[in-house]
């Protein structure tokens, strides 16, 4: 087991937060606000950071950008700390992208959810092999946006390179199957955020990604330590205080009918109202609306007065 390998596990096995990237009004990025927010969010208790995620507005930056926030990220951070990368593409894009996160000392890649129409189990696993094939560093698959077998999920776990999992389906079921069939040393992580933190631990999930956690990371580090000790009955009430702004996050905005269009937005808005950089979003994501803004600012207060009444 390499350390590097193990020096990754380990911090799975706890609360990811998103480094999300805050751009000015020529949405141009900020690197200086993204330092600022990892070097805040480490203060606080945070070790594991996903840079370029998702969350981060991935598919909105160039493969250069994509490599300078990781850089950015890296830089602001102590070597304890984990800087997860975000990994996408084709073939051969997504192998150079490797190649320069690990010329800047990425400690995991993160592979992004497929983009493809049409997909393929055994051609996706290929995928991953080919991306082991070109590094060292650690590999977390992100599983989202499709609904694969039981028997794909394990044989990921036995992918050279593969050191944990961050399984984004609203499926249990499927989640405890796989845990129970595959390899024991990788690590499988709940993607859904603090909503599924309870469910996806009984079923053998060891860490979770963070939601609201990103701006107020008190609540994932005290829910962790809350699944971590067996106190579900804690868990939960922690968990449930997530809820009313996770649910904001999957509304749909303004003339709209798509699902969690405001997700990224409601969460820049919540690191304003916390004191971190928030900053602007990119197309084809879109800022909150004047009424939304508002309701944000209702459950931030709402969430602030349950994270007193619970954590204090």
């Amino acid at each position: 087991m390499s350390v590097s390998a193990e020096h990754v596990r380990s911090h799975l096995r706890g609360v990811a937060v998103g480094l999300l990237t805050p751009f000015d009004d020529d949405l141009e990025i900020e690197h200086e606000k993204i330092a600022e927010n990892a070097q805040e969010l480490y203060d606080e208790g945070i070790r594991t950071f996903l840079a370029t995620a998702n969350i981060s507005e991935y598919h909105s930056l160039s493969a250069s950008e994509r490599v300078d926030v990781a850089e950015t990220s890296v830089d602001a951070l102590p070597s304890e700390a984990c800087v997860l990368a975000g990994v996408g593409g084709s073939t051969p894009d997504a192998q150079e992208l490797i190649r320069a996160y690990d010329r800047i000392g990425v400690d995991a890649m993160m592979i992004m959810p497929p983009d493809h129409t049409y997909l393929h189990e055994k051609g996706l696993l290929e995928y991953y092999r080919d991306l082991s094939a070109v590094t060292e560093t650690p590999l977390v698959p992100y599983v989202r946006g499709f609904d694969p077998s039981v028997d794909y999920l394990v044989s990921l776990t036995r992918v050279e390179g593969v050191v944990g999992i961050k399984y984004a389906l609203d499926d249990p079921v499927k989640l405890g199957a796989a845990v129970a069939a595959g390899d024991d040393d990788v690590v499988w992580v709940d993607g859904l955020a603090e909503p599924f933190a309870v469910s996806f631990w009984a079923e053998g999930a060891e860490g979770f990604s963070a939601g609201v956690s990103n701006f107020r990371p008190e609540i994932g580090l005290a829910l962790f330590d809350a699944l971590s000790d067996g106190d579900w009955e804690r868990a939960s009430r922690l968990r449930n205080i997530c809820l009313p702004y996770q649910e904001f996050r999957g509304e749909t905005g303004q003339k709209n009918d798509i699902q969690g269009a405001i997700s990224v937005s409601a969460v820049k808005k919540g690191l304003e109202l916390a004191g971190l950089n928030g900053g602007n979003v990119r197309e084809p994501i879109r800022p909150l609306a004047p009424e939304e803004e508002r309701k944000a600012e209702r459950l931030y207060d709402q969430l602030e007065d349950d994270i007193e009444s619970l954590i204090g």
